[in-house]
């Protein structure tokens, strides 16, 4: 993008028409990789049935989430270093061979590579579309053009578990995978047609291999742990002690390694700004909270509930209408006051008063109460979820602002690894350790396997096994949104502390920090 690397004068060579064209691309790069998580929420208790794997249902979420997790700052960074272009290709190709090798899965262990693979390209589609708004657009006017982003990101949250359910229901789950490689292959042409390709950097660049690999064992040691523990194996075990020191070391070697990197994937010195503290804690707090909250509620709305994947869709478009409206409106009142500081603090609050309510669910408890709960829930992430990434962009040079957006993004989407594994561990431990004691001779169903529990399977049991089913995933699912509030409450307090830095008005003046 030659026109986009220019400098201060890189947004006035842009002009309309080609700065519209260069967002309708990355929003379609960002659908392709949100659409990737919402998709399966509906389609995932079929496809763990179809595949006799309900001991695994953790691992079809957090596979992707951890190999995206590892490739964001990585992908950041190596696009400050080679431009977005050739990385996001490079992204957009490897995730939609992982598509396809998910809609050809015939067990649970090739769908988690499948997942991997995607993970690996899925991790940069979501930073550089991010990233690559800041070289065409200065952060006085960012905010609605994130907002733009947020639609993409809203839209997929709507539609995906509306398609999963369909697919589901209608040509089979393998298309929640099919419906990618179209999608990866228009994206692909697209962002080559619309992208130019940058000026190399001056002088030669010095990829951090060593920081690559340290991040690549810390995240996976950690995500590990957490998804293990507890569930595979007691906390106090060998094997969850050993992770977790595996964490510590790696993690103390990582930032040893960065410090004396020539270009570090994520440099030391963006931990001693302040704002890029207060919001990474805040969007590590949200991930946790977003996805632990939000990737199993489509299953407990089939098996508890008992609606159909298309119905469970339906029920969470409550949750990702309320961010499309807030994540848009804010970025828009954004552009026009140049006031930000607010929004992050009020979806805090609005997010523990949406996550209390959801704990107060039970089987009892109507549908529409249900979708308004999901709703407010949905406010709250909206408020505060794209403009913590605008908030780090302005607090740095535009020369690295693929590495601090990258950065950002991954403390987020460590929070949603920890988010997804954590409830994944608790939620799946709690639910068969239940089914165990109370599903068996003595209710009149011990000739069937509880990892192959469907929907379809729950709802024609007799009513005596399907209730205590149905009970099971309440008690299992409902006390996890309780314990999040004191997490929320804490990204409340740690943004209430973020200053208020005036937008800049130009690509290049972003020297704040």
């Amino acid at each position: 993008m030659n026109a986009v690397n220019g400098g201060s004068a890189a947004h006035d060579a842009v002009d309309r028409r080609t700065l519209m064209l260069i967002v309708a691309a990355l929003m379609l790069v960002m659908l392709l990789a949100s659409l990737s998580q919402t998709v399966l929420s509906t389609a995932l208790p079929t496809i763990v049935g179809a595949l006799d794997g309900a001991d695994h249902i953790l691992w079809v979420i957090t596979a992707y989430l951890l190999s995206s997790t590892v490739m964001m700052p990585i992908q950041g960074r190596l696009s400050d270093q080679f431009g977005r272009k050739p990385i996001l290709l490079w992204a957009v190709s490897v995730f939609t061979v992982g598509s396809f090798l998910g809609a050809i899965a015939t067990s649970m262990p090739i769908l988690i590579v499948a997942r991997i693979v995607q993970g690996l390209g899925g991790g940069g589609l979501m930073v550089l579309s991010q990233a690559a708004i800041a070289d065409v657009v200065p952060a006085r006017e960012r905010g609605k053009y994130m907002g733009f982003i947020g639609v993409a990101f809203a839209f997929s949250s709507v539609v995906g578990p509306l398609l999963g359910g369909w697919f589901t229901e209608g040509p089979g789950w393998r298309w929640a995978f099919w419906i990618n490689v179209p999608l990866g292959i228009a994206a692909f042409v697209v962002t080559a047609l619309l992208l130019r390709k940058p000026a190399r950097p001056a002088g030669p660049t010095r990829p951090d291999y060593l920081g690559m690999m340290l991040l690549s064992i810390v995240t996976t040691t950690l995500v590990l742990g957490v998804t293990w523990g507890g569930h595979q194996y007691a906390w106090v075990s060998p094997q969850i002690i050993a992770l977790a020191v595996a964490t510590i070391v790696g993690s103390v070697a990582f930032l040893w390694a960065e410090s004396r990197a020539a270009e570090p994937i994520i440099p030391v010195a963006l931990f001693k700004d302040r704002n890029f503290n207060l919001t990474t804690i805040g969007s590590l707090a949200l991930g946790i909270a977003m996805f632990g909250s939000i990737s199993y509620m489509p299953t407990y709305l089939q098996m508890a509930m008992g609606v159909n994947a298309t119905h469970a869709g339906l029920m969470m478009i409550s949750m990702m209408s309320g961010l499309l409206i807030t994540a848009v409106g804010t970025g828009i009142i954004i552009s026009r006051t140049g006031k930000y500081r607010r929004y992050p603090i009020a979806g805090a609050a609005v997010m523990m008063l949406g996550l209390y309510l959801m704990s107060t669910i039970t089987v009892q408890t109507s549908r529409f109460l249900i979708e308004l709960f999901m709703l407010v829930l949905g406010v709250g992430i909206g408020l505060g979820m794209q403009v913590m990434t605008l908030i780090v962009q302005n607090s740095f040079p535009h020369a690295i602002v693929g590495t601090a957006t990258a950065a950002n993004n991954y403390f987020r989407q460590v929070g949603a690894t920890l988010g997804s594994a954590v409830v994944g561990s608790i939620f799946t431990a709690r639910l068969l350790a239940s089914l165990k004691k109370h599903v068996g001779a003595g209710s009149g169903a011990g000739s069937f396997d509880s990892n192959a529990l469907t929907p379809d399977l729950v709802r024609s049991l007799p009513e005596p096994v399907r209730k205590v089913i149905v009970e099971a995933y309440n008690d299992a699912l409902m006390p996890v949104f309780l314990g999040l509030v004191p997490l929320m409450f804490v990204s409340l307090v740690c943004l209430w502390f973020v200053r208020e830095i005036p937008l800049a008005r130009t690509v290049e003046s972003n020297k704040h920090g």
